[in-house]
């Protein structure tokens, strides 16, 4: 069985990693760091303390209607993604641990293609 980093919990809901392939689980969030649950295979694990968290970048929408995934960006281990069932509820629950300032927007499509022009202008 996995050992828990958290001591206090503030909040578990159902949520999806896209890791490599979809995996369905739980996603706790408590007072010493981010945690991935897989709801089949109890090895598949995911914890990310809290010192260890640099960026939380969401996916925004129809202008925040709907947030589809938000990613979380970790110091020396990469990024990680994830999608919940109510993502702004993970959002509130992570802004007491994570400065609001390093919880960003991601790039729109738009942005992408415009940032990719603008490359392609300047190596000309």
């Amino acid at each position: 069985m996995v050992q828990s980093i958290n001591t206090k919990v503030d909040l578990v809901i159902d949520a999806t990693s896209h890791i490599s392939l979809s995996e369905y689980g739980k996603i706790m969030i408590g007072d010493k760091g981010f945690e991935f649950f897989n709801k089949r295979d109890v090895r598949k694990y995911i914890q990310i303390p809290w010192e260890e968290v640099d960026y939380v970048i969401a996916s925004v929408l129809f202008k925040g209607k709907w947030i589809p995934r938000y990613a979380i960006r970790t110091k020396r281990n990469g990024t990680y993604t994830f999608s919940s069932k109510d993502p702004k509820r993970v959002f509130r629950a992570m802004r007491e641990y994570v400065d609001p300032n390093r919880m960003v927007r991601s790039l729109t499509f738009f942005d992408v293609i415009k940032r990719n022009f603008k490359s392609m202008l300047k190596k000309q």
